[in-house]
Parts: structure tokens; sequence; C-alpha cells
């Protein structure tokens, strides 16, 4: 029960995250660089499959170590890590092979994507501490 807990806590606290962020960074940031990559329609399926599989690695690689150890700055520390991994993974190779991607664009996402599996992975393991026994 507590993973299913710790999946659904990460989920809304992520899900929200990004809705918030990709609605000001979406014709903010991205567009006024990357218009010309960009879909002319949001592609529901591939971000389903994307939100699937980054929760589930939230779960194991942040949020297991900081139920394990009781402590939630050990989830945030590990979502920070992960989340600046793997924004940096999509960021700078994105930034090394297309031709439009620009410095600020990675920076400013890997900041993001640090903060934001950070905080959801904080959240969701506090969830499992205080939700289970």
């Amino acid at each position: 029960m507590k993973w299913i807990i710790a999946y659904a806590a990460a989920t809304i606290a992520f899900g929200a995250l990004d809705a918030l962020w990709l609605r000001w960074a979406g014709p903010n940031l991205y567009r006024p660089v990357i218009g010309e990559i960009l879909a002319d329609s949001f592609r529901l399926a591939p971000a389903l499959v994307f939100y699937l599989i980054y929760i589930a690695g939230m779960v194991w690689f942040a949020i297991r170590p900081g139920v394990e150890a009781g402590s939630v700055a050990t989830a945030l520390l590990n979502g920070a890590l992960l989340g600046a991994l793997c924004y940096a993974t999509f960021d700078l190779t994105s930034q090394a092979v297309m031709k439009v991607w620009a410095t600020h664009i990675s920076l400013t996402d890997i900041a993001w994507g640090t903060f934001a599996t950070a905080v959801a992975s904080g959240v969701a393991t506090w969830a499992v501490l205080r939700l289970t026994p």
C-alpha cells in the first residue's frame, strides 16, 4: 500500500508542478527559441508514457530511499539528483544535436527538473511516512 501512496502522491505533486511550469514555459521560454521544432499540438500518449516511467523512477531512486531512511531530506536530495541527471540528459543532448537549442533553455529546464523532482519526491515521502505504519 505504501508504494501506491508514494506513486499517487508523486504523480499529483509532480503533475501539478509540471502543469504550472509548462503553461508558463511553453509560450515564454520554449516557443520563442525552439518554436520551429515544436509540434503544432500536444501529444498525450508520449507524455503519459514519460510520466508513468519518470514517476516510477522517482519512487525507486528517491522516494524509496527516503521512506527506508524515514527522512524527507533524503528523498529531497535524491529527487534533486535524479531530476538534475534526467533533465540534463535531455537538455544537453538536445543542445548538442539541435541547431536551435539555447544554453539558457538548458540551464532553466535543468533547474526546473531538479526542483520539481525534489519537491515531488519530498511530498510523496512525507505522505508515505504520515499515512502508513
